[in-house]
């Protein structure tokens, strides 16, 4: 077998063991190990391995930050106080109470990532969907699922593979902002339009009109503020054109810090229950894409984007968009994203042929279950199950008008 073979082998079984999870081992044990193959077998350098890792500190930060504030506002129970507003705002009505639980996830992927919206947004929406009595909560958690990915390039913030499509180079909130806000305002408009759709008659059930509101503590609060405060230095550091890894980290400590000094306890708690596998996870991932930059099949692709820029900019543009939408279901979001942004910006791709990439790798996910991993955990997490074949269903009918919807939006005003 040639090193050829071997190592796009390895990458694609790793990649495979990443999204499957054989025996239920973590996603990272396999990344990891793929990348641990691949240098013992002498098929990538240990320098060329380590350069890999390094190419994603900015990533590592960023997820550091988001992972710290999600979890001391789920410790304090912050999503669990505005779900229930929510709730109680519907007024016992369910659909009322569909759209209250799509703006409030359209805020918390805005401003906190899509993560914190599968991971920690879900289990509030499940509670009280069951302090509401409704019958039926599966429209209510399917919301999480998709609002995490549609709303997830409104802010630079708002997707770690945001920063991975464009490394070092990530525009300032006042390029990003005009280029994306019309994409992304439909793209939400037209989840929740199709999303309400198929969920109609689910959604045709009784729902009590009060729910128990719980009481939001003064570290709560706090938390609260942290994440104003985050999204206030985030959108700053954004408009100076500065990389988001760093300010994230530090606003995350902080918030936690302040929660621990108010509360007067150890920060362990806080620290043992975020789920640390996935800054591993990344790092191999990081590592798998070098091995495969290194086999020239990025170099492939660059060379490929760039003719396709030169022959007719808009239809690179639109296939560049829709195979990795498609191909981020087939392999997860995050390594289709390490890939693309390491081709686009090998290729020195134009903003139109990077933003549909970055609009494909942030709403692909939508199309099967494969690209929504961590809600689907969260999901298990509470007694609750949705089929591949199910989910695929709905995704069938979410996923394309807003894809189109979104990348029309960027070819228009670009």
């Amino acid at each position: 077998m040639s090193a050829l073979a071997a190592t796009w082998g390895i990458v694609a079984l790793a990649t495979g063991g990443v999204i499957l999870r054989p025996w239920r081992l973590p996603e990272a044990i396999w990344a990891v190990t793929g990348a641990a193959i691949l240098v013992l077998a002498g098929l990538l350098s240990l320098a060329d391995a380590w350069r890999g890792v390094l190419k994603g500190t900015d990533v590592y930060l960023f997820l550091i930050g988001m992972m710290l504030l999600a979890e001391v506002a789920r410790r304090e129970g912050l999503f669990d106080w505005l779900a229930a507003r929510a709730a109680n705002l519907a007024n016992g009505s369910a659909t009322r109470l569909f759209t209250l639980v799509y703006v409030v996830g359209t805020v918390v992927t805005t401003f906190m990532s899509n993560d914190a919206t599968a991971v920690v947004l879900t289990p509030a929406v499940a509670a009280v969907a069951r302090a509401a009595k409704a019958e039926k909560p599966l429209p209510y958690l399917l919301i999480c699922a998709f609002i995490a990915n549609a709303a997830s390039f409104v802010l630079p913030i708002s997707n770690p593979a945001n920063l991975v499509i464009y490394g070092s180079h990530t525009p300032s909130l006042l390029e990003w902002l005009p280029r994306y806000a019309a994409p992304s305002l439909l793209s939400i408009a037209a989840t929740y339009v199709v999303l309400r759709l198929t969920q109609r008659r689910m959604l045709n059930q009784t729902i009590a009109a009060e729910v128990e509101v719980p009481a939001l503590s003064l570290s709560g609060r706090a938390a609260g503020i942290g994440i104003v405060v985050t999204a206030v230095v985030l959108m700053m550091a954004s408009a100076l054109g500065w990389q988001l890894g760093l300010p994230t980290c530090i606003a995350g400590l902080a918030t936690a810090a302040s929660v621990v000094l108010l509360e007067r306890r150890a920060p362990w708690d806080i620290l043992r229950d975020i789920s640390w596998g996935v800054l591993p996870l990344v790092a191999g991932l990081f590592v798998l894409v070098e091995a495969l930059d290194r086999t020239g099949v990025i170099g492939l692709l660059s060379t490929a984007l760039r003719a396709g820029a030169s022959w007719s900019l808009l239809d690179t543009a639109w296939a560049n968009g829709v195979v990795i939408a498609f191909a981020s279901n087939i392999m997860n979001n995050l390594p289709a994203g390490l890939i693309a942004g390491t081709a686009i910006q090998g290729a020195q791709s134009p903003p139109l042929v990077t933003g549909a990439a970055l609009i494909g790798v942030d709403l692909g996910p939508n199309l099967s279950v494969t690209g929504s991993l961590l809600w689907l955990a969260a999901l298990r997490r509470e007694g609750l199950r949705v089929s591949g074949m199910s989910f695929l269903k709905i995704g069938l009918l979410v996923m394309p008008p807003a894809l189109v919807l979104a990348i029309a939006a960027l070819v228009l005003g670009g």
